[in-house]
């Protein structure tokens, strides 16, 4: 019984993400998680009390992958500035992973305040990654120049997100450019 509760959760989870990836925040609704999983609609209600408590173990189960992904992308260069260059071209190639597509759509949503909590926390484990790629490099400030980098990373995202004039290879360059310019001063 527990294994089928647990593949039922994971089914809905996945439903969840291609709803958020395809429509948005406003395609996460318990109908059309009970249609693209097959359940009752009251049986949804089950697994999950409210769409916050689904966004919530998204982000739980999803920011973690993607997390490792840069981490083992940082870990796998050498040197300070190619652990910079690694964090932001994953990241930036992650947009098309739905994982990914399913975490912008929610940070874009209305949520309580648990959830944007969470993540808050997940984002915050992302620029400690590199705060100590930053601070091998010299930098005074390496915490708030992590912020900072974190910044031409997500502007870069939502420019890919939004299907921008530019072909996303180019603003990939581009911000990768600007991160270690600017890492540089």
């Amino acid at each position: 019984m527990a294994e089928h509760r647990s593949m039922q959760r994971a089914a809905l989870l996945d439903a969840a993400r291609s709803l958020l990836s395809e429509g948005g925040t406003e395609a996460l609704t318990f109908p059309a998680l009970a249609e693209r999983t097959g359940l009752a609609r009251s049986s949804v209600y089950e697994y999950f009390r409210s769409r916050a408590a689904v966004v919530e173990e998204l982000c739980e189960v999803d920011f973690p992958v993607w997390a490792a992904e840069v981490e083992a992308a940082m870990a796998a260069a050498d040197g300070g500035e190619a652990k910079i260059e690694a964090y932001v071209r994953k990241q930036l190639e992650l947009v098309g992973d739905r994982r990914h597509r399913a975490v912008v759509a929610i940070s874009a949503s209305e949520l309580d305040a648990n959830a944007r909590e969470k993540i808050r926390a997940a984002h915050g484990g992302l620029i400690a990654m590199i705060v100590d790629a930053l601070g091998d490099l010299g930098h005074a400030q390496p915490r708030l120049a992590a912020m900072l980098l974190q910044g031409v990373v997500d502007a870069a995202v939502r420019r890919i997100e939004l299907g921008a004039a530019e072909h996303p290879d180019a603003v990939t360059e581009a911000a990768v450019s600007m991160a270690l310019r600017g890492v540089r001063g």
